[in-house]
């Protein structure tokens, strides 16, 4: 047990959200008694946990007084302080207020994406008190039941003005942020626009600050769409957006189940540890589950320890993977290489071109000399995640 207490290198963070979830949703209302800010950051001091990360609202209640605010900043940096505890992302709230119940930065009202934006730029302030430098965005409302009810091109037109003002406010206000945005197919919202991550990926390099802009991926969104999370995040590591990243667990199909890291997908939650490790992610790795409804707080805090400890299980899998002898000769029998064809394809010349048209490559005798060991290979990863190998 000693030998998988969480890491700091790690950087595991939990927000105000997860660990003081009180176990209600839409079918009950809650059944744990809802905690504080600081008894959460006394919570997660101790498991061990490196940070934890907030929206505006789950630390200072939307209608606070000025003088509130303050008080509850006061004493939340205090209960940091006390727990070793840092704040690598904050967020907004757009979502739960009755004011968004069409959007935020997608609303069809004028006042209401001013609204949001101006809410955005607080939170923003908020964020940067307690030195928060990755600024998160997931539109919780921003989409439709129907299409007949607003026009998706003009959506992502707003969307984007939005985005490049709170940018040019990063700027003015120096707060340094890097913001990351999360996607979602569905839940409240019927349809939820930049439904993937890939999405986003698209719609970045169309800001007026692309460099500021990337992705903060999530375990149970893609897998609500049937789609393979590591792919997803493999794509935004080859892209250099990974910015951060939410770990959690879903069943594929499902509602947003939100589960403990690694407790529904074990084989995929391992092939995502292996990529972050073997790409050397920098960035927190950010558990956005809760515990189960059955639980008290003594089992939350089971619940953490065992997100963090799992993620380092797998770490230590992965590593073993990498080091087995026999897997690291099958996929060096897998990977066939030709540097002179290689050459050929890599960079596109007329002459390049030419001498690929020549090359006799045929068809029925690539296919004869390339049956793959992919059954082994495969065996052999489960071995190594059952502990056996």
């Amino acid at each position: 047990m000693a030998a998988f207490k969480p890491d700091p290198k790690y950087k595991f963070t939990f927000g105000l959200w997860t660990v003081g979830n009180p176990g209600g949703d839409p079918f009950g209302g809650p059944v744990r008694e809802k905690i504080s800010p600081v008894e959460i950051a006394n919570l997660l001091g101790e498991v061990g946990a490196y940070g934890v990360n907030f929206h505006d609202n789950d630390l200072v209640p939307i209608d606070a007084t000025a003088a509130e605010r303050d008080q509850i900043v006061r004493d939340f940096q205090k209960a940091l302080r006390n727990n070793g505890l840092k704040v690598p992302m904050a967020t907004t709230n757009l979502f739960s207020a009755p004011v968004f119940k069409d959007g935020a930065f997608t609303s069809n009202n004028a006042k209401v994406r001013a609204y949001a934006i101006q809410k955005t730029m607080r939170a923003m302030e908020l964020g940067a008190e307690f030195g928060a430098k990755i600024y998160v965005f997931w539109g919780g409302r921003e989409g439709v039941e129907s299409d007949a009810t607003k026009n998706p091109v003009d959506a992502i037109k707003r969307f984007r003005e939005a985005i490049d003002f709170l940018c040019e406010w990063n700027i003015q206000q120096k707060f340094g942020y890097k913001f990351a945005f999360e996607a979602k197919p569905n839940e409240p919202r019927g349809h939820i626009y930049f439904a993937v991550t890939g999405s986003y990926l698209s719609l970045i390099p169309t800001l007026k600050y692309p460099d500021m802009c990337g992705v903060n991926p999530e375990v149970a969104h893609e897998h609500m769409a049937g789609l393979n999370f590591v792919h997803q995040v493999a794509a935004a590591l080859e892209q250099k957006k990974l910015f951060h990243i939410d770990l959690n667990d879903q069943e594929f199909g499902r509602y947003d189940q939100d589960f403990r890291f690694g407790s529904a997908n074990l084989k995929h939650a391992f092939f995502l540890v292996k990529l972050l490790e073997d790409y050397g992610y920098n960035g927190p790795r950010h558990f956005d589950s809760h515990a189960y409804r059955q639980s008290d707080y003594e089992d939350v805090k089971e619940f953490a320890r065992g997100s963090m400890r799992t993620y380092q299980l797998l770490a230590e899998k992965a590593a073993r993977w990498n080091a087995d002898k026999e897997i690291q000769g099958l996929l060096k029998e897998i990977n066939v290489e030709d540097a002179a064809l290689e050459k050929l394809t890599k960079k596109f010349s007329a002459a390049n071109a030419k001498k690929l048209l020549a090359e006799p490559l045929n068809h029925d005798e690539l296919h004869k000399a390339n049956y793959l060991p992919y059954e082994k290979l495969d065996q052999l990863t489960m071995e190594i995640i059952m502990g056996v190998r």
